[in-house]
């Protein structure tokens, strides 16, 4: 099946799964501050373990394989971190969005309604894990990409869930929380398009691009998810998450690759 195609269905799988996460908002039910602090740390864990086991790992031995030597590969990677966490910062400064408790951020947030400016506080965040995706499947390397799909779709279980949980926190309805995680969910495969398209046409581009997804991931991790986890007071179970998270996509990545 042609690598392009593979990876658009692989990113789109990974984002149905936040529409996924969401159904339980039909029920009712209401996740603690403990859970939700959890599921966030959950989810920040996976990426964590991805960017380094399903991205820089094989990155690096991309690199290598085109030519490069060992410092040469691990400057290729140095330099595709920077870039992709490089990228996220320009994102977060110039694209209005709110976070889910710390509030607006960005430019000209008066312009747009609270409701878009969290949708797009959703989009910078999952681009880059649909482009990690796609990156992967463009390649041609079924090994990673599988486990890193998956790893992706378990943390956009409970991203999910908690994007809804605070749209009805905000007075919308289950409902309408549940079409807006699942439309959330939509910008990975768009991600994934566009990383095995760039990839398949250009393999001398792949370590670049595993590179800078996995820059772009740990900016997400380190700048909105581990801060979000930590509000309220529950950093510790915050941290257990991240930890099982982490422990979960590296057997996952492991296993399975």
């Amino acid at each position: 099946m042609n690598s392009i195609l593979v990876g658009f269905l692989a990113s789109l799988f990974a984002g149905l799964a936040t529409g996924i996460g969401a159904l339980p908002i039909l029920l009712p039910i209401k996740l603690t501050q403990r859970a939700q602090a959890i599921a966030l740390g959950f989810g920040g864990g996976v990426m964590l373990a991805a960017s380094a086991f399903s991205l820089i790992v094989p990155g690096t031995e991309a690199a290598i394989a085109q030519g490069a030597s060992s410092m040469g590969a691990a400057l290729i990677m140095a330099a595709g971190v920077f870039l992709g966490g490089w990228f996220l910062l320009l994102s977060n400064k110039y694209i209005p969005h709110e976070h889910f408790k710390k509030g607006p951020e960005g430019v000209n947030q008066q312009a747009l309604k609270r409701i878009w400016l969290f949708i797009t506080a959703i989009t910078i965040h999952n681009f880059p894990e649909g482009l990690a995706v796609g990156v992967s499947f463009g390649a041609g390397n079924w090994a990673d990409g599988i486990p890193l799909a998956i790893g992706i779709g378990l943390q956009n279980i409970p991203e999910g869930l908690v994007v809804a949980l605070s749209l009805v926190a905000q007075k919308y309805t289950p409902i309408y929380a549940l079409k807006v995680s699942l439309l959330t969910g939509f910008v990975e495969p768009l991600g994934g398009l566009i990383g095995a398209g760039i990839v398949s046409i250009a393999q001398p581009i792949l370590p670049w691009g595993m590179a800078f997804a996995a820059g772009a991931m740990l900016f997400v991790i380190s700048d909105e998810i581990i801060p979000e986890s930590h509000r309220q007071g529950q950093e510790q179970e915050a941290t257990l998450g991240i930890m099982v998270g982490f422990i979960v996509m590296m057997l996952l990545d492991i296993g399975l690759g």
